[in-house]
């Protein structure tokens, strides 16, 4: 099975100039766990999670700070030529729950996330 069998194709991204505090609302509104922050090529630059909103708070951070500074910068990420076995490695190895999927080149193309992994697996 490949990467792309599985990867979500709809990924909401954002920018890293947006402020923190918009980028957890739109996690809670889409009911999602990552927001995949790309550059004007479309490039995955970073990740803003769940467990980064966490931090957020935990930290007392500020939330109008622009998403750049508190993301997961350089976040790995998985060719969508790649085989799930090769994805499942990695998601494993660095304990993540979602996997940006790119191009070759690398474009963003999808995200493997955990959640969706075991619905489409397990048909939940």
């Amino acid at each position: 099975m490949m990467t792309r069998d599985l990867m979500l194709k709809d990924v909401v991204t954002t920018y890293g100039n947006v402020p923190v505090k918009e980028a957890i609302e739109v996690l809670f509104k889409k009911h999602i766990g990552s927001i995949v922050v790309v550059d004007d090529a479309q490039q995955c630059i970073g990740i803003f999670t769940e467990r980064d909103a966490i931090r957020v708070v935990a930290q007392n951070l500020p939330l109008d700070a622009a998403l750049e500074k508190i993301m997961t910068k350089n976040p790995f990420t998985v060719s969508e030529e790649s085989t799930f076995e090769e994805a499942k490695n990695i998601i494993k190895l660095h304990k993540i729950r979602h996997l940006p999927v790119t191009t070759t080149s690398g474009k963003l193309v999808g995200l493997l996330s955990v959640r969706h992994i075991l619905n489409e697996l397990c048909e939940l």
